[in-house]
């Protein structure tokens, strides 16, 4: 048994459209970084005082190198903002500190969404680094018992790995109310406390929206490459 081109195709479209994806999200938050903030807040300032107004005390805003490299470690209980969003003081930055912390909030009033995924992440981190590769090698074994005519130990570690993979899955789909919920506690935060003008709101609103279509793509790739390989099971 070989992949056929549908396995080709199917990389290639996931790909393109994450690539597509990916493009824009970059294009929006370069578009919103010239759009400064008239309340010259910078993103640290803007986490900083968001946390406050959500009265957590507990969390710490810190700069971390890269781009788009921000994120809320739950452990550590940091907010951790790429440095080009700590520093500016623009419309992206912004929505991206506030987005962050509402992941902090989420943590701090128990959103059960995050808490299924917070345990996952053990699990899917050393799934997700194997199964393919199980996959893969129960493939390589059904091939070759179907030309031996052995037993069948490679569809065992065809399921095997397709658990392994679809825990990955899984992960992606519980990420998704995760990421639009701290999008939306981060723009009713921005606009009832009027830290935000309607141009500027707008934008950080725009480039949310295409920052959470990521993950989208991401949940939806996955799928479909679960759904693939699922056709390997019970063939002759």
């Amino acid at each position: 048994m070989t992949f056929d081109n549908g396995y080709l195709l199917l990389a290639g479209a996931i790909m393109l459209v994450s690539m597509f994806v990916s493009s824009k999200l970059k294009s929006k938050f370069a578009f919103y970084s010239k759009l400064q903030l008239r309340n010259g807040m910078s993103g640290a300032e803007i986490a900083k005082k968001m946390l406050m107004d959500y009265g957590i005390r507990d969390v710490e805003v810190i700069s971390t190198p890269g781009m788009l490299t921000d994120h809320y470690n739950p452990l550590k209980k940091t907010v951790n903002l790429s440095e080009g969003v700590y520093h500016q003081r623009n419309a992206a930055a912004a929505a991206v500190a506030a987005h962050e912390v509402g992941h902090a909030v989420q943590h701090a009033k128990g959103y059960e969404w995050l808490q299924m995924r917070s345990k996952l992440v053990p699990l899917v981190s050393i799934a997700s680094r194997f199964s393919q590769w199980v996959i893969y090698g129960g493939i390589a074994l059904i091939a070759s018992q179907q030309a031996t005519g052995g037993s069948d130990v490679g569809e065992t570690i065809l399921i095997v790995g397709l658990i392994m993979f679809a825990l990955g899955t899984l992960f992606s789909f519980i990420t998704l109310p995760v990421e639009y919920d701290a999008s939306n506690r981060a723009l009713l935060w921005l606009r009832d406390k009027n830290m935000v003008t309607s141009e500027e709101f707008d934008g950080a609103q725009d480039a949310l929206k295409w920052a959470a279509r990521t993950y989208v793509v991401a949940a939806l790739g996955s799928l479909a490459t679960l759904l693939y390989f699922m056709r390997y099971l019970g063939r002759d």
